[in-house]
């Protein structure tokens, strides 16, 4: 127990100094998204391009990995819509927004410093294997999902799923994580390595990634809070930290995934809702309520459940 609050509990207490950084107006709360700018752009990029760059991912097979993980993703997500829209009465908007936000994990600020501590390098290749698709795949879908959700709910014509897919995507390709994926990937394809002062820079850059990232995201939560939604809320968290988790274990489990492979995909998926999912609502206009809340809920009771399944793993 006391190996595992070694390294999960100071990520939850970087995140607390984030917050009370702006709570006591020791700084702004836009730093935090400066700062936040510089960890998407730069920080996390140069991690990304550097693990890629200089892994051994012996002949392994990414498909098995994506397959765990997004089985989970499919779950959450389609409990989530139906508990929104049947139980709680929601309209479609809100029953896909419900399901992305229990299925849309904060993998960039909270996943990669918690894999990075607990699982170590083997975790961090498997974490890149699972950003390089994980970000457009969740974008893509949510905006579209959103998109048709829109359509039903408004009778308003639909920009049709074409249209909505090229313009996600043209963002997606300008997107500096997937920038840095492809750097590193490029790489390793050709077999390349970089110099040593090159990677000596690189790498003191991308070792700000973690204690940034979390900082920055501990600044940004100052902007939400519980807007309401407090029941439906704790169900889409409840969805987010327990069943997702689950669901990627048991799939991971049956497909044989190694042990360190496994226990970067439960534990990336066991984090707290990710910010990805306000956004979307705030694009909508609609839902950015329960978003919020659902984030603040996930975050603060995902200090315990994060290290429950930490215990379990490890």
């Amino acid at each position: 127990m006391s190996s595992v609050a070694q390294d999960v509990l100071p990520i939850f207490i970087l995140i607390l100094f984030g917050w009370s950084l702006v709570r006591l107006k020791i700084l702004k709360a836009d730093i935090g998204d400066g700062l936040g700018d510089f960890v998407f752009r730069v920080a996390v990029p140069m991690l990304m391009f550097r693990t890629i760059a200089n892994a051994d991912f012996h002949g392994a097979s990414p498909f098995r990995l994506w397959i765990a993980y997004f089985a989970g993703v499919a779950v959450a997500w389609t409990l989530g819509h139906i508990i929104a829209t049947r139980f709680f009465g929601r309209d479609q908007r809100i029953g896909v927004l419900a399901g992305l936000s229990g299925a849309f994990a904060n993998n960039v600020f909270i996943g990669l410093p918690l894999v990075d501590r607990t699982v170590g390098p083997d975790g961090i290749v498997a974490m890149s294997i699972l950003l390089a698709v994980h970000l457009p795949l969740m974008m893509i879908a949510g905006t579209v999902a959103m998109e048709r959700a829109e359509q039903k709910t408004t009778d308003r014509p639909s920009e049709g799923i074409l249209a909505v897919s090229r313009q996600v995507g043209a963002n997606l390709i300008r997107n500096p994580l997937i920038i840095g994926l492809m750097a590193g990937l490029a790489l390793q394809i050709v077999g390349l390595k970089m110099p040593l002062m090159l990677d000596g820079i690189v790498g003191q850059v991308a070792g700000m990634a973690a204690p940034a990232a979390l900082i920055s995201l501990g600044m940004t939560l100052t902007k939400y809070g519980l807007a309401g939604n407090v029941r439906i809320a704790s169900v889409m968290t409840a969805i987010k930290l327990v069943v997702m988790p689950a669901t990627v274990w048991l799939v991971a489990t049956l497909l044989g995934l190694s042990p360190q492979w496994t226990a970067a995909l439960v534990l990336t998926s066991c984090v707290p809702t990710g910010i990805n999912a306000w956004l979307i609502a705030s694009r909508f206009g609609v839902g950015q309520g329960l978003a919020a809340s659902i984030i603040t809920q996930s975050t603060a009771i995902g200090v315990v459940s994060v290290s429950l399944w930490a215990m379990l793993l490890l």
